[in-house]
């Protein structure tokens, strides 16, 4: 996608749609000296949701499942009704034969695929293909269930996802020549958390063949751009509600059921975190009436402002592709995501020059996994409440310190 056109204009017809949009969040409204740029860290939540869990709370609070009384009734629908709206918020063609299980967050929803389902999957012998340059809750689960499966004596082979050089995509060719009749699952991220790229899932099913399970870390994508399962055909997709404008604490696992066993947690499930689900269905209706597709633009056009910016100041060092920093670039360009060093200042000492000017920024390894970025670097993300003026005013700070 390019965000702006061949001129480098931003797109000004979002404008009075991201204003409306912005005042919907107390927070940001309530600092307008600040910019809060850390938003692939956890979102800032809008008065719709703010105002949906004060109203559960003060209503309808009780456990759901573990009642016939009218609150905990109204407990137990807000949790099967919050499952099909995720449901319908991924697009799922058969929404009656999948299933959703509520996490505390993506990186319990993938080790929860990797011990309840996974370890039942794979027998001796079995490959599995995992990123290991992604965030490390990507990785680490389906290490652990290669251990745990090592201990009941099967041999279970990880691959390494290949990776194009200096781009941070994944790449398709390579991993053509890694898959075989061994390989038995898939992992991958839709959003890079450190470069910003859509690493472009679907192709993936295109080399692994129909058969083979894939499981998508959707923890930068949900909530922040358009998520189909009918277009990436995957049978997994994990993603954090705190990342989506809901509250901390909530996710899902969302299971296609329709390759391999069908997904169901291991042990006895506890009570529902009921609060978050309710702040996750206001969060995904709120993001529906706003338009994924149009803060998709928004964060794009933002990144792109940045990035074009940046390319001008020999000082600093944009992580990810080199050809997708132009504004005007046909590359495709970062999913609200630009992460970057200063060729002279550390990485801490930069987040706290940029704090002092009223910016909140990510400084240290992202979580990234051990087989990428050695150095720390510091990582904007942004979203819909984000303005072109604090992109203009950031890059002015750092053209300062260039």
């Amino acid at each position: 996608m390019t965000a702006t056109d061949r001129s480098g204009a931003f797109p000004d017809r979002l404008r009075a749609w991201q204003s409306a949009l912005r005042a919907q969040f107390p927070i940001i409204t309530a600092h307008p000296e600040l910019a809060y740029l850390d938003s692939a860290a956890t979102t800032q939540k809008p008065q719709a949701v703010l105002d949906a869990v004060q109203s559960y709370l003060t209503s309808a609070n009780a456990n759901a499942g573990r009642g016939s009384y009218p609150w905990a009734n109204q407990a137990t629908a807000l949790v099967d009704r919050t499952r099909q709206r995720i449901k319908e918020f991924l697009h799922d063609p058969e929404p009656e034969r999948s299933a959703v299980h509520f996490v505390g967050g993506a990186s319990e929803g993938l080790r929860t695929v990797a011990r309840d389902w996974l370890t039942d999957v794979l027998t001796d012998g079995d490959e599995i293909v995992v990123p290991f340059a992604d965030h490390q809750a990507n990785l680490s689960p389906w290490l652990e269930a290669q251990r745990l499966l090592a201990r009941q004596g099967v041999r279970v082979a990880v691959r390494e996802m290949p990776y194009q050089p200096g781009s941070g995509d994944y790449d398709q060719g390579a991993l053509a020549e890694l898959v075989g009749p061994r390989t038995r699952f898939v992992a991958a991220t839709h959003v890079h958390h450190v470069y910003g790229g859509n690493m472009n899932v679907q192709r993936i099913r295109q080399v692994v063949g129909p058969e083979v399970p894939i499981c998508l870390d959707a923890a930068q994508s949900v909530g922040h751009l358009p998520l189909s399962v009918a277009e990436t055909d995957v049978d997994f997709v994990v993603f954090s509600g705190h990342k989506a404008l809901a509250l901390p604490g909530s996710g899902a696992v969302w299971a296609r059921c329709a390759r391999g066993p069908r997904f169901r947690p291991g042990g006895w499930e506890g009570s529902p975190n009921t609060t978050g689900v309710a702040s996750l269905e206001a969060a995904l209706d709120w993001l529906d009436r706003a338009g994924t597709d149009r803060i998709e633009r928004w964060t794009v056009a933002l990144g792109a402002r940045l990035t074009d910016g940046l390319r001008h100041l020999d000082a600093y060092e944009v992580l990810g592709c080199p050809l997708s920093l132009a504004a005007d670039s046909q590359v495709q360009q970062r999913h609200g995501i630009v992460t970057f060093r200063h060729r002279g200042i550390g990485a801490a000492d930069l987040g706290f020059i940029l704090f002092s000017h009223g910016f909140m920024v990510r400084t240290d390894g992202h979580c990234q996994a051990g087989a990428g970025e050695k150095e720390s670097s510091v990582r904007v993300s942004l979203h819909v409440y984000n303005t072109p003026a604090e992109i203009d005013r950031l890059l002015s700070v750092l053209a300062d310190l260039a």
